[in-house]
């Protein structure tokens, strides 16, 4: 522990996993988002369940957060429990529940800031970016030992990054219009002055040296200060990877959450010489074209210079980390994220073919929030009749 910072890395056991997700809350007439996170989350905490249900900067959003677990089956359980009791308050609510990376057509001045000392910091600090953070992210935590160890894992899978956004690229429409990019949502994250990418230190005692200046300069009071795309999360001994849309459904989540533990079990086995030059050079680029372009983006290998589109990469990345998904009980979750690529893509494009289909983004939110509850042929077909009086 260094006196200065206070940053103990807490040990975790190797390559446990954590599932976050940030969620909408939807109005069931217009599609719009809808203040109904405290009165939700008050209704949901009556009733028992396994992880976090808790709110998020606005009145608009909330997040479930599962237990730490070792494998994909009891990951996807959770958040099909998790779902589950959220929709069930939802209804009583009268108000539906989705997942997606931004709104397409919410007005970020309309966003009420929830009533938390934290929230109203961040609101205090930086103005009308808070309210525009009502953006909505997938973040996946994996258990590591100590803090250079999970430094060291960073850096290494920095290089996969945008296999993770074009994956999970959920955000093509904003303020209204179609932004011509998968995910939009990361261009209001990276407005934030300690976005990005986490600065390239690779023992625990130089990144407490750095966070110990930072802090007696008064730019950061703790961790929860940096938005980098992948940071330490020394209270909880692991890092967290911050860079995925919230999926269209928990299954998918999942499997995005599965696919990063896999690549990261492949890293411990064959560690990648850490080279900042060679990580870095490139990654800027190719975080745009993953964001802009989704699977179609082309990606550079900062090292050899090769250049592949991103939907060949992550074909190329399941062949080599399959072994590994295997030794985690992972093996389907790898298969049916190769489905997608081979066949559906991204949950942007399902959102644009959605869009192009119905004409109307108030029912793609509303067809969204029926892919969330996980059964879609049987969401509002009848009168709610279970809505609370």
């Amino acid at each position: 522990m260094n006196a200065d910072t206070g940053l103990v890395f807490n040990r975790s056991a190797l390559l446990t996993l954590g599932v976050e997700l940030e969620l909408q809350l939807i109005d069931r007439r217009t599609g719009d988002l809808t203040r109904g996170a405290s009165d939700l989350i008050a209704l949901v905490s009556k009733k028992s369940h396994p992880g976090e249900i808790k709110p998020e900067i606005t009145e608009s959003m909330l997040e479930i957060c599962t237990s730490v677990h070792r494998s994909f089956g009891p990951v996807v359980a959770e958040l099909q429990h998790l779902r589950d009791i959220l929709v069930a308050g939802a209804d009583r609510l009268d108000i539906e529940v989705a997942g997606g990376g931004a709104h397409p057509f919410q007005r970020w001045y309309d966003r009420q800031i929830y009533d938390r000392p934290r929230f109203r910091h961040v609101a205090g600090l930086y103005g009308y970016l808070a309210k525009q953070f009502t953006v909505f992210g997938q973040h996946v935590h994996v258990g590591c030992e100590n803090g250079t160890q999970a430094l060291r894992l960073l850096h290494q899978l920095s290089s996969y990054i945008p296999q993770f956004i074009a994956l999970a690229a959920a955000s093509p429409y904003f303020q209204g219009v179609d932004t011509s990019y998968d995910c939009s949502r990361l261009n209001s994250v990276y407005a934030f002055p300690l976005s990005g990418r986490a600065p390239f230190l690779t023992d625990w005692p130089a990144f407490e040296r750095f966070f110990a200046k930072l802090k007696a300069l008064g730019v950061v009071e703790s961790m929860k200060d940096f938005y980098w795309d992948i940071r330490p999360k020394p209270e909880f001994g692991t890092i967290e990877v911050r860079v995925c849309d919230t999926p269209l459904t928990v299954e998918r989540a999942a499997v995005l959450a599965a696919y990063i533990q896999s690549i990261c079990r492949m890293l411990l086995e064959h560690p990648q010489p850490l080279d900042s030059e060679d990580i870095y050079l490139t990654y800027n680029y190719n975080r745009f074209q993953a964001c802009r372009f989704g699977l179609e983006g082309q990606v550079i290998d900062g090292k050899t210079g090769a250049s592949r589109a991103l939907h060949e990469e992550v074909l190329a990345t399941l062949d080599a980390c399959r072994p590994f998904a295997r030794e985690l009980e992972s093996g389907d979750a790898l298969d049916e994220l190769e489905r997608w690529v081979r066949t559906n893509g991204n949950d942007a494009r399902w959102q644009r073919e959605t869009f192009q289909r119905r004409h109307s983004m108030a029912e793609l939110l509303l067809e969204s929030a029926d892919r969330w509850r996980g059964s879609p042929a049987q969401a509002r077909a009848e009168p709610y009749a279970t809505v609370a009086s």
